[in-house]
């Protein structure tokens, strides 16, 4: 890897701003100084720092993102702010991408790497990984849909989803709404609203709170990250 490439994925800014560092000769490569950005390093052996301080290299990045609404699971778009446009400069590696895809109009959990070997693990239908919404419905939801949602509810497209876990936390008989949770292993094209609509009601508002185990950081404000623990990491590869 070019060195201010590692420099850049590292934390120290954009090109511009690594080459302005390097001028200052204060970067070393294993014990020399080092103003070449384009000298070629080994960023798994060689060892680099700046001002004196050791620079540890991380092949994959993992982060907890609080998803606002309006903005999209992709990577790029033309139209819409995606999801890595929420992630500023210095945190941004090459090859992130969302683990999944939560609606334009769904917040909550995201997670945020560029580990691909994660994300199939917690994408395969095989692992069957839980995850976790609240929902605002218009409708009220009833102990029937409780027992409709546990053995498989069938949705639009004939497609049958796997038993779901349907818990109602408030109804509101005077607006004609409930608060629910909903746990499923599955993520079929917005699973949770038809799944709702299945049952004659409408998702007015989706919030997802926590995939294989990781519960969204409750003082994590919408549209802020974080990266995760390596205790939320071991849970999540658990």
């Amino acid at each position: 890897m070019r060195l201010d490439k590692f420099l850049s994925h590292t934390g120290f800014g954009s090109r511009k701003e690594v080459k302005e560092i390097l001028k200052k000769k204060v970067v070393c490569v294993n014990g020399k100084p080092e103003k070449n950005g384009k000298k070629s390093i080994d960023e798994n052996k060689d060892a680099v720092s700046v001002y004196g301080e050791v620079v540890n290299y991380k092949k994959f990045v993992y982060y907890m993102l609080n998803k606002p609404k309006g903005v999209i699971s992709a990577t790029e778009d033309n139209l819409h702010r995606t999801v890595i446009d929420l992630i500023s400069e210095v945190d941004q590696v090459p090859g992130l991408f969302p683990v999944g895809r939560l609606d334009k109009d769904t917040t909550g959990l995201l997670i945020i790497t560029n580990d691909g070997e994660l994300s199939h693990q917690l994408l395969s239908p095989k692992k069957k990984v839980p995850k976790l919404y609240q929902a605002k419905v218009a409708g009220l939801m009833t102990a029937e849909d409780v027992l409709v949602f546990s053995t498989g509810v069938t949705i639009s497209g004939n497609e049958h989803c796997l038993p779901a876990k349907l818990m109602i936390l408030e109804t509101d008989v005077e607006s004609e709404t409930t608060l629910i949770n909903l746990e499923i292993v599955e993520g079929k094209f917005h699973q949770v609203k038809r799944m709702v609509e299945a049952v004659g009601k409408k998702v007015v508002t989706l919030d997802r709170q926590s995939m294989g185990g990781l519960f969204l950081d409750s003082q994590l404000k919408k549209g802020s990250y974080r990266e995760l623990t390596d205790e939320e990491l071991a849970s999540l590869r658990n």
